[in-house]
């Protein structure tokens, strides 16, 4: 059966859906799709992916069989938080992968706590998982070292790998809070809050650095432009309580809001809208993940887009191969969707004198 080198490394591994995907030139979903829903495929689309399938001699479940110890495997993970849209649609990428061969997800919330993830992380090893996918609650990884040392696969996931022996998928953090920064820079914000959570978790340290980072890039004190905002957990009364504090806060009011995640920018607007506060007029928002609702709200939410079913199926995929060589470590680059809550702010609108003119209903000249 063909096979293929990792560059640099001179090691072998078998052909994954991934490369079918490629070289039929469609999603991993289609692929998917026609391994174990093949009706629902085009007949010329089906036909393209079989012949890449035959050219690539890719095997279903070729890969997955390390992990198998009988006519079902069970595959476990442990998220930080289901009821996030963030985390849903990561475990329903995890689900796509894992459909292709066959295998099921058994699925644990570890809400932050670093206790209720290691007693997830032993039931799942007392109920016989074959591998394991895990978004560390509070930074360390040594519970996880443990479970592999057992003889179960372990992938990080949402999460940096700081050693070889693990496998990881994440997004460079670092880079989309810079994104955030420079689009509110770019629009004319100087004084700028940040919503940001426990700095046990990679995710808000790395944020937080990137915004940190940029700000000084662009030649401002971060004392002097950022004020910071601290939450206990990642949802929407946590945005909206940090939202209070800001408000209340004596001094200078920021003119624009850079939250952590969506859930808790969606708690800032709702705050914002109580207190009379319209945005983007006088508070611009700015997300980080660009879960589904952050298009629908009645003022769009501009939000770093992550790519969460590719993270979820991806970290799936290296952990169905990860005994076909070194582990792998994935980092994605995210990117900035630009929407309505971050219009530019009030000191960079036109001004316009007395000699202004309306038209119908609006000042001449005034953005619409």
């Amino acid at each position: 059966m063909p096979t293929q080198t990792d560059a640099g490394a001179g090691r072998v591994r078998r052909p994954s859906v991934t490369d079918v995907a490629r070289l039929a030139g469609v999603s991993v979903g289609t692929v998917s799709n026609v391994l174990n829903r093949p009706d629902r495929v085009a007949g010329a689309t089906r036909e393209r992916v079989l012949a890449a399938i035959e050219e690539l001699g890719f095997v279903r479940n070729a890969s997955a069989r390390q992990l198998r110890s009988g006519e079902i495997t069970t595959i476990g993970a442990v998220l930080l938080d289901i009821a996030n849209p963030f985390f849903t649609e990561i475990a329903r990428g995890i689900e796509d992968r894992l459909a292709v061969d066959d295998l099921t997800l058994m699925l644990a919330s570890s809400d932050e706590n670093p206790d209720r993830e290691a007693r997830y992380l032993r039931l799942f090893a007392e109920h016989g998982v074959r591998g394991l996918l895990a978004t560390p609650s509070h930074g360390s990884i040594d519970a996880l070292l443990a479970v592999q040392d057992k003889g179960i696969p372990v992938v990080l996931l949402d999460h940096v790998s700081p050693v070889p022996e693990l496998g990881s998928v994440a997004v460079d953090d670092v880079t989309g809070a810079g994104l955030a920064i420079t689009h509110l820079l770019e629009q004319g914000h100087r004084r700028i809050a940040f919503v940001n959570g426990p700095m046990t978790l990679r995710q808000c340290v790395d944020r937080r650095d990137g915004v940190v980072q940029t700000l000084t890039e662009h030649g401002l004190d971060p004392a002097e432009a950022l004020v910071e905002l601290g939450v206990d957990n990642l949802n929407a009364d946590a945005g909206a309580a940090a939202l209070d504090d800001l408000l209340d806060r004596p001094g200078p009011r920021p003119t624009a809001v850079f939250c952590v995640n969506d859930l808790t920018a969606l708690g800032v607007l709702r705050a914002l809208r109580e207190h009379g506060v319209p945005v983007p007029e006088e508070m611009a928002v700015v997300g980080y993940d660009d879960v589904s609702f952050a298009s629908m709200l009645t003022t769009p939410l501009t939000s770093v887009r992550q790519p969460m079913h590719t993270l979820g199926w991806t970290a799936a995929d290296i952990l169905l191969r990860s005994g076909a060589g070194e582990p792998e470590q994935v980092v994605f680059t995210p990117e900035l969707v630009v929407r309505a809550s971050s219009d530019p702010a009030p000191e960079a609108r036109p001004r316009f004198g007395l000699a202004a003119t309306r038209r119908g209903g609006r000042i001449a000249g005034w953005p619409r």
